[in-house]
């Protein structure tokens, strides 16, 4: 039996009337969000280079933007939407699960590693 796709992104906020003007708004949208993390990068605005919760705002958009494009890739490109309720979140809050798990592994030990390097002396070989 067919099944209809729902043709929207951005909540409901942009609808299309077939499923390959649907790709190309995923597409365009992902291009835009992958063009600010570039622009970003290259120029690393003056502004952005305060520290919040230990790291800079810079990187914490680049993180954040990440995680909205990998939504989207999932949402539209693997077709998540059309899956039952318990296999989306099942999926989702395991991939949440484990992206705050490496932010943290990340945090502590870039933390452990600058502060070996920073006081002058290697306490063990990495």
């Amino acid at each position: 039996m067919a099944h209809a796709h729902k043709l929207e992104i951005l909540r409901g906020l942009i609808k299309f009337k077939s499923n390959t003007q649907k790709i190309w708004g995923v597409l365009i949208l992902l291009s835009i969000i992958t063009a600010v993390e570039v622009v970003l990068g290259i120029y690393k605005p003056e502004s952005l280079m305060t520290k919040v919760i230990g790291m800079k705002l810079l990187n914490w958009i680049f993180i954040i933007l990440t995680i909205v494009k990998a939504y989207y890739i999932t949402w539209d490109f693997m077709h998540m939407r059309d899956e039952t309720k318990a296999l989306r979140r099942m999926v989702v809050w395991t991939a949440v699960f484990l992206i705050c798990y490496l932010v943290f592994i990340l945090l502590q030990e870039g933390g452990y590693i600058e502060s070996i390097y920073s006081s002058g002396f290697v306490k063990r070989d990495f």
